[in-house]
């Protein structure tokens, strides 16, 4: 088929932090601008997707939101309903959407079902439609034996094998395989894309930005979201305050789902240090990443495209539950030297941390580890779409210029 105006319709699960809506955002921007007539909607439950700016013929469907409790059960997030009346209602403004928008490719992010299967009944429609049904997953899920689990327990095995056309592994083969030790036939495997890491840049904004601390250099702290990063803040921040060794300054970056009591007592102490300064939240953090003479995160998907994008010598801490997702991706990042990891079982020592804060600012970039060919994920993206939509060689002689050697690898790994 050649589509004119081709229409994609995006599924971003998103109970609870920013990786799933910010990954969304930016494979929505790089298709907008590679094809002039496309149109990406993106169904989210994000509470601040609003807070986000999104190019021309990029919009959103604002559903209810819900959030994970500590005890792994879901819950409404502003809404007086019972789980399954929420889910309810999502589930039908998801199909409803699909229903009117008609897309020619619908992207499903993580969740081969959506939260609690409430995509179903969209994928089976759509299927019936000829759109063209894609699960787009992280380079890392989890440990296959507890993904494994997960996925059986959610009935996902049955959607991968029968409903999807293609698996999109946001990631280089090099760095995982996601579905690996999950027991798929082959059949499945062959669907399985390697796209490369997601290249971030700078937004059109960051000609505002002014650099903090006056300009000087300066670490960047990075917890994501922030709801799960209140070890790594209080470990940065306690390494200050002991004093043992000149650092450079450090920026922390609370995120947006930081608890208030959290940002308040953060604040408080920073306050009292004049090498730390604290910003709540910002949509557009890459400006400061880019400025930054090193990162510290907790190895999360888009703090690493960043990382890598940006080139900085970075510290990743990453959790290990209620996944072990950032684990793994660190581990594997400093085998291959993209950055260094330290242990979150080793918190709260603090002449463990100051000794890395020391050291971060003098190890090698990502590039020296050869970074840059990692990063082809929207390239491919771009010209997979393309193929899907019978614009293959329009879309080369756009972007490339006349090109007949380009072909994508099915399973590379």
């Amino acid at each position: 088929m050649t589509v004119m105006t081709p229409k994609i319709l995006i599924y971003s699960h998103d109970t609870f932090g920013l990786g799933h809506l910010r990954r969304c955002r930016t494979i929505a921007q790089s298709l907008v601008g590679s094809f002039q007539e496309m149109s990406v909607l993106i169904l989210s439950g994000s509470p601040i997707i609003g807070s986000f700016e999104f190019r021309s013929r990029v919009d959103f469907v604002r559903i209810p939101g819900v959030i994970k409790l500590r005890s792994g059960e879901y819950t409404s997030l502003s809404l007086q309903l019972d789980i399954n009346e929420t889910i309810a209602i999502r589930s039908s403004i998801i199909e409803h959407t699909a229903k009117v928008f008609k897309p020619d490719i619908f992207i499903v992010d993580k969740e081969p079902l959506g939260l609690r299967g409430e995509v179903l009944p969209s994928l089976q429609y759509l299927k019936g439609q000829k759109t063209r049904l894609v699960l787009g997953l992280r380079d890392v899920m989890d440990d296959p034996h507890v993904l494994k689990e997960e996925w059986l327990r959610k009935r996902a095995y049955p959607a991968l094998n029968d409903l999807y056309d293609e698996i999109w592994v946001y990631g280089p083969s090099v760095m995982n395989n996601p579905l690996d030790g999950l027991g798929f036939d082959q059949s499945v495997m062959e669907k399985t894309l390697f796209t490369g890491y997601l290249r971030r840049s700078m937004p059109s904004s960051a000609q505002d930005f002014t650099a903090p601390f006056d300009g000087a250099p300066y670490v960047l702290v990075t917890p994501g979201g922030g709801g799960d990063g209140v070890e790594l803040v209080d470990w940065v921040i306690r390494a200050y305050e002991a004093r043992l060794r000149p650092l450079f300054p450090a920026l922390i970056v609370l995120g947006p789902f930081m608890s208030k009591a959290d940002v308040e007592a953060f604040s408080t102490r920073a306050s009292h240090l004049r090498d730390v300064e604290i910003l709540r939240f910002t949509p557009e953090i890459e400006p400061y990443m880019a400025n930054a003479t090193a990162v510290i995160g907790m190895g999360g998907y888009n703090t690493f495209c960043e990382i890598l994008s940006f080139d900085n010598p970075a510290l990743l801490v990453p959790r290990v539950v209620p996944r072990r997702e950032q684990a793994i991706r660190a581990e594997q990042a400093q085998r291959l030297g993209l950055a260094q990891m330290l242990p979150i079982d080793s918190y709260p020592s603090v002449e463990l941390m100051v000794k890395a804060l020391a050291n971060l600012p003098f190890i090698a970039p990502p590039s020296h580890a050869h970074s840059e060919n990692y990063l082809g994920g929207l390239d491919i993206i771009n010209l997979r779409t393309a193929e899907i939509l019978g614009m293959r060689e329009q879309h080369l002689s756009q972007r490339l210029g006349p090109r007949d050697d380009i072909k994508l690898t099915y399973n590379a790994g």
